[in-house]
């Protein structure tokens, strides 16, 4: 069964997804989503990861991963990038 998804630009996605971002119980202050590519069926969100001063991940590097899967999750069934 085909599952068809709405064409959305780029910039309308991202204002989505950073409405989303701000609505989820792991948001962390300066979080958002700047970039937005589609790999196959999948969108792929990017934006700043919280790293340390040595450029390693720190613990609010999970938190940006945890709330921009979820942004994958949530709208790569509804959206495709036009």
């Amino acid at each position: 069964m085909s599952v068809e998804t709405e064409s959305i630009s780029r910039q309308a996605l991202l204002e989505i997804a950073n409405q989303m971002i701000k609505q989820h119980d792991g948001y962390l202050a300066g979080m958002e989503a700047n970039d937005v590519i589609q790999q196959g069926n999948v969108l792929v969100f990017r934006g700043p990861w919280f790293l340390d001063d040595e450029g390693l991940p720190s613990a609010k590097t999970t938190a940006v991963f945890n709330v921009f899967k979820s942004l994958a999750v949530a709208l790569s069934s509804r959206y495709h990038l036009a």
